[in-house]
This record gives C-alpha cells, structure tokens and sequence, in this order.
C-alpha cells in the first residue's frame, strides 16, 4: 500500500466491500432464524410445530435495531417474505409492539394476514350468538353472518325490529353449521337449535328445571375421543329426561394454560354446554338433600356405563338417521347401512353441539399452527400482488366496510384442497385392525386420482415410523406436528400422553381434531373413536358430500 496512491484507494475499497457484504449476511443470518418458542419453523412444507413453553414468550426476536435501520431497502423477495412472516409471528405474541419495533416495522404497514384470525373479536361475536340478550329473548341468529348485523344500519327503528325479532323466533337457525341441509346430516339445523334450546332455558331457577351434573370421564385408559363420547351419552340421557346437562371437572384443561375459571373446564378449550346462571343453580342444588331426594339433580353415578355409552337414542325428532345415505367407502364400497346408525347419527349432532364454538384460547392455538404450516406460504402468495408494495408503506391502504363488516365471515385461509389423514397404530391394535402406512396413502391417491389439484396433507399420528415414511411420497406436501412421537416399543396410549404433559396432549390433538373437520377430505380408521367423532364434525360441517374413507370399520357395525 505504500508504493503508489492508486494501489492504496483500490486495496481500501476493496476492505470496504468485504465489510459490507460481511454486514448484509450477518443481518441475513440473524433474518433467517426467527423463532418462536412455542413453534419452531423451517422452509419445508412440513409443519414443524412444539407446544411446550409458556403463552407469555411466544418469540424470540434475534434482530438488533443496528440491523434494521434501512428494512425498507430490503428488495429480494425471499428477503421481504422472511420479513413479512416474521412480523406475523410477532402478531401472535402479547410482546408485539416490542417485537415489530425490534423489526423496524408499524403495525399499521403491515398486510392483512389471511391465514390468522382476530380471535378476540371472534370470541366476543361467538359471545353474544351464544346467550339470550335482555328480557331473556333469542340470540341474534339472524339471516346475516359474521358482524354484519352490528353494522350501523342494522340499528333502524324499533317496529322493523321488533319484527326482525319475530323472523329470528320462527325461522333462525343456530349459526354455527355451515353448508346446505343437504350438505350436513338430516335435521342437522333443527337438532342444534333445539338441543341450544334445551340447554339454556328462560330461568333456570325454575322449579321444574332438572339438572344433570356430570365430570368428565378421568379414568387412566380413557383418551378425548373416549371422553367426548361418553360426554354425548350423558348428553343424550339429559335430554330424554329433560334435564340440562352441566358438565364440571375436566382433567384435561387442568394445566397452566387454562386460566382463571376455564382452569379444569371444558370452557378453556369450548364454550360451555348450557349458560352460567344454569351452571351455578346446578352447583348450589348439589348441597340440597331436598333436591336430591326429589330427583331435581342427577349426576353420572344415578346411571351405569352401559346406559351411558349404549343408551337409546334420542328420539324426540323421530329416525333421521333411517334417511342417511351412504357416504363412507371401505374396501372399497360404499357401506349402505350397518346396526348403529343411529349412534352415528346422534353422536355427529352431539359433538357438533358440544364443539360450536371454540374459546379464544383455542383460537390461538389455531392460528399458531397455520402460522407455523401455513406462514410462510401466506407470505408469498400475499407479496406476489402487484398492489402489494411492502414494507414500503401503502398510502392507498385504508379500511372500509366491506372488509370490516361483510367479509368478517370468511375462514382463514389454508392451502386449499386439504386431505386431512389421522394414523392410529400403537395399542389400537387389541380395539380394531391395524394398518400400515402404505394402505392410507392408497386411499389418498385415489382421492386424488379424482382430484387432481390435491397435493396437501394435514398428517396426524402418534407414531414415529409413520412420519419417517412420508419422505417416500415426494408428490405430496406434508403438514404436521412436531411432537414426540412413540418409537416401535408399543406403549400404551396413556402412557404416552403423560410423558408429553397435560398441555401438551391436550392441545396438538384437539389442534388436529380442528383442522381434519375443516380440511376438504379425509382418510381415517373409523375403528377409532377419535376418527368417528372427526367423520360427525365434518358431516355436521358442511361436508357430508367429501365422503370418508376409511381403512376399517367400526367394530360395533
């Protein structure tokens, strides 16, 4: 350098280069290994997913403000997609505004997240749709979805409400079924307003009001499937005696997740079967010897298991179920008809009513797994609109009300369409017969055979093997949760959810559970509880017409 003055200039501009290309990767790198505790996310399609740390530090953001100074000079589109996911990420988290400030990004530049729902605006609508509003009238189950009917224009005068009042009594029909009547089970609408109905009478410190308070089911051995459907048993009963089913204890949601009184309910992760007023009048009749002599108040010890699991069905709307057309191949052939139709039929409308409407702590473990599946994949179809300039601020972006108000009731979105396919192997086998892999995976190329659009699948299983083998099908996008999973060794089911904890399975299955009932097929084992109560979510959802295969049969039919 010290020879001549040109070679100096060009040796310091050489320096220079490496020291800004050394800086643009370090921020890369930083960019590039975004994480949140309770996800953990990879370029695959795979969902690669981890409920174990606390709701409270959802992220970890590894940006330095020195490292985001210029975020808008950001050009590449893998930049700009790593970035948009990553401020997404920080939405899910109570630490948001301190993570989008670590990012250099405001809120308000951000773009609409499709795939993520505002969860406590859907709980407070999912609120009010649930309870009688003043002088004990009907819920608000108009013709209207979503928060159109809380448009300023719905507030007219009191004789157009008054008779908006009286439609609502007469034809209004509980707005938590999607699709047509003949897209759902028959009497499907009728059923669950009827069943709302009975659970939430005018005064529930009528005299003649009975109650059936039960826990739910808590001996080792019994799984959620197993749980939920004894819970339609008892469901069941109360409405052939007349009674409003209460449930209590639940040992699944006992666990730091559930706050404050959902701790221990059914209501951390659903709302409650029946309203609060009837629920206390159900707890302060338990310590009434009066009422108890008086058969005012029962609960799951007045009735054998027997009645219980293999009770009669109800059959206050006569036999729907002899309507039922055969929508579920096996081997296959479509199966006509088999002994338990009507266990079918009353179990899908019983599950449907206990899962109407989630809380918003499920809502959020929703949206952390389409975030963690579904994220990045968001990011790019979002940022190839050529209205979409970010992180360059959109002066053209601005609400409206269409967008608040009439397409508030659009699902978030998932890569569409969606097989969902739920393995059940392990300690199964003593219950039904097991299958391999190899034998679900038949099913789905035949699904898309017909299909040939479909190449996602949401994958659910307990066991290791079957994720191991998904690497051998590279025409399918896999989707799934990262969770320890059983090995070979054949432990049995309990066994296996108490090495994950409480929390942890509880929440991934119920997660699973969700997104089978939304997904637009399935491939399942109907020798499984757990598939059989999926097949009535989905035939109470709108998608009878899907059909389901199944690798087996019930072993009752």
């Amino acid at each position: 350098m010290g020879i001549s003055f040109p070679c100096q200039i060009c040796v310091v501009g050489f320096l220079c280069e490496v020291c800004l290309a050394s800086f643009i990767l370090a921020a890369l790198t930083s960019f590039g290994t975004l994480q949140l505790d309770r996800f953990s996310f990879s370029t695959m399609s795979m969902l690669n997913l981890s409920w174990n740390s606390d709701l409270n530090n959802n992220i970890n953001c590894n940006f330095k403000p020195k490292e985001t100074e210029r975020l808008t000079d950001l050009k590449s589109r893998e930049e700009r997609e790593y970035l948009l996911y990553s401020a997404w990420s920080c939405v899910l988290t109570k630490s948001e505004s301190e993570c989008l400030l670590k990012l250099g990004i405001s809120k308000s530049s951000l773009p609409k997240s499709p795939h993520l729902e505002n969860c406590k605006v859907k709980t407070q609508l999912y609120d009010c749709l649930d309870k009688r509003t003043g002088n004990h009238s009907f819920p608000p189950w108009t013709s209207w979805k979503g928060l159109l009917d809380t448009h300023p224009a719905a507030a007219t005068t009191e004789q157009i409400k008054i008779l908006r009042r009286q439609a609502v009594l007469e034809s209004a029909y509980p707005p938590w079924i999607a699709g047509s009547d003949e897209e759902n089970y028959p009497l499907t609408r009728k059923v669950q307003r009827d069943i709302w109905i009975h659970q939430h009478p005018l005064n529930c410190n009528n005299p003649n009001v009975k109650f059936l308070l039960a826990d739910w089911e808590r001996l080792p051995g019994f799984g959620i499937g197993a749980q939920i459907a004894g819970m339609c048993g008892l469901l069941a009963i109360a409405i052939n005696e007349r009674r409003v089913l209460v449930t209590n204890f639940y040992n699944r949601a006992d666990h730091d997740g559930c706050k404050g009184s959902s701790r221990s309910s059914w209501n951390c992760y659903f709302f409650l079967e029946t309203s609060l007023e009837c629920r206390q009048r159900a707890l302060e009749l338990m310590r009434s010897e009066d009422a108890w002599s008086k058969g005012i108040v029962t609960t799951k010890e007045n009735y054998t298991s027997r009645h219980i699991w293999a009770g009669p069905t109800p059959r206050i709307w006569g036999e729907p179920w002899n309507y039922l057309q055969p929508t579920t191949d096996i081997n296959g052939s479509l199966v006509a008809s088999h002994r338990k139709l009507d266990r079918r039929w009353w179990r899908a409308q019983a599950v449907r009513y206990l899962m109407r409407f989630p809380t918003e702590y499920t809502c959020n473990l929703l949206n952390e797994a389409r975030h963690a599946a579904f994220g990045k994949i968001a990011a790019e179809m979002v940022l190839e609109s050529p209205a979409e300039e970010w992180p360059e601020e959109n002066r053209n972006k601005s609400g409206s009300g269409i967008e608040e108000y009439v397409w508030s009731n659009h699902k978030p979105w998932i890569p569409r369409p969606l097989l969902s396919i739920h393995v059940r192997m392990g300690d199964k086998a003593c219950e039904m017969k097991v299958v391999e892999f190899e034998e679900y995976m038949q099913l789905a190329d035949r699904i898309r055979r017909h299909f040939p659009n479909l190449n996602s699948i949401w994958l659910s299983t307990e066991m290791q093997e079957v994720i191991d083998k998904i690497k051998e099908y590279s025409g399918w996008n896999f989707h799934y949760t990262k969770v320890r999973r059983q090995g070979r060794t054949n432990v049995s089911m309990a066994k296996y959810e108490a090495s994950l904890g409480r929390e942890s399975s509880t929440n991934y299955p119920l997660v699973n559970f969700m997104m089978a009932a939304d997904s637009d097929f399935f491939v399942g084992a109907l020798g499984s509880t757990w598939c059989f109560l999926i097949d009535g979510m989905r035939n109470t959802g709108g998608k009878v017409m899907a059909g389901y295969l199944s690798v087996n049969k019930d072993r009752f039919w």
